[in-house]
């Protein structure tokens, strides 16, 4: 069975101004594209690993407008992802895999999807990157902010370039850093919601940033540059719950304003939502082993769902699709860096 993965050397001219919806008539499909620049270890960059968070997609189109007619800093090495899911605006298409959960790592069965990743794994590995840079947006209220999969100093120093908060996790298995992490300095970017000039413009003086790089310092990021914290749970809805934002017939009728929450640290008894004749804990919480422990930060107490212990909570999101379709949000905790 032939590979899904494009690979070219050069885009298409209209590629710097096509709308989203139409890359795949004009790609054909997911696309691996090498530009050559001035200094020759790549920096690779992937966006549209969901087809709905855009960002990525219009920061590289302006990087390219900037470079039109004049080299690259460095070689970049592009993966265009979820082309399919991009033209109908969603995050992936039913049937499908999510794109950022069967990079190598995953857990994930075996799909077309899964092995063109490792496909591109293995043409970036022997290409030997710089640093990678996976670009998303979130659909909750959250700050931008760097995710990284492993507490060294250079990858410290690539994200603390993008944001003075930093998210340390790893799990969900099969994500793009994840696998990227064991090759070189690797961070996914949070450039928060869909459509907002400043994200797209952040992401834009990132990856040029890291363009012109000439190397990431081994030394350690002062600890009041930035703020990291690690992710310790992922939390989703079990199906046999109906839930809503403010909908007084649902199971779990989460507080409106649930994503409000997002980077705030919540004290013991904060309300996450009302409840409708539950009668067992109506989350989930995977640890970074996959141990269940919702109940180690939540509780039920006079048909409230509360939290049961002091945390943070990162993308807790009011997109139903969202949350059905991956998770409701991630739990954190603060995080000290190492100090040599």
């Amino acid at each position: 069975m032939g590979s899904i993965l494009h690979k070219v050397d050069t885009l298409p001219e209209s590629f710097i101004d096509a709308q989203p919806e139409q890359l795949a008539d004009l790609l054909g499909g997911p696309t691996l594209v090498h530009l050559q620049g001035r200094r020759e270890r790549p920096l690779f960059v992937s966006v549209l690993l969901h087809g709905n968070e855009t960002t990525g997609l219009l920061a590289v189109q302006a990087l390219l407008q900037r470079y039109y007619d004049r080299e690259l800093p460095r070689t970049l090495s592009l993966f265009i992802g979820n082309v399919d899911a991009a033209r109908d605006g969603l995050r992936r298409l039913a049937g499908q895999p999510d794109y950022n959960r069967v990079w190598p790592g995953s857990e994930c069965q075996d799909t077309p999807e899964k092995r063109m990743m490792s496909e591109v794994f293995d043409i970036m590995r022997e290409r030997r990157p710089f640093a990678s840079v996976d670009v998303h947006n979130n659909t909750g209220i959250n700050p931008h902010y760097a995710c990284i999969n492993r507490v060294d100093h250079r990858y410290v120093q690539l994200a603390s370039l993008f944001s003075r908060t930093l998210v340390y996790f790893t799990r969900p298995k099969g994500v793009q850093s994840l696998a990227f992490s064991e090759t070189c300095p690797a961070v996914t970017v949070e450039c928060g919601k869909v459509g907002q000039a400043a994200g797209e413009q952040h992401a834009l003086e990132f990856l040029d940033a890291c363009l012109h790089l000439n190397a990431l310092p081994d030394q350690p990021v002062a600890d009041h540059d930035v703020d990291v914290f690690h992710t310790v749970a992922i939390v989703r809805v079990p199906r046999s719950f109906s839930f809503g934002f403010g909908d007084v017939s649902a199971d779990i009728n989460f507080i409106e304003d649930l994503d409000h929450l997002n980077f705030r640290e919540l004290p013991a008894g904060s309300t996450l939502a009302y409840l409708n004749d539950v009668t067992s804990l109506p989350l989930e919480a995977s640890d970074e082993q996959g141990n269940e422990v919702a109940a180690r930060y939540f509780t039920m107490k006079d048909g409230l769902l509360q939290t049961a212990r002091p945390l943070m909570p990162s993308m807790f999101t009011l997109d139903e699709r969202v949350i059905r379709q991956d998770c409701l949000g991630y739990l954190m905790e603060r995080y000290p860096l190492p100090a040599q």
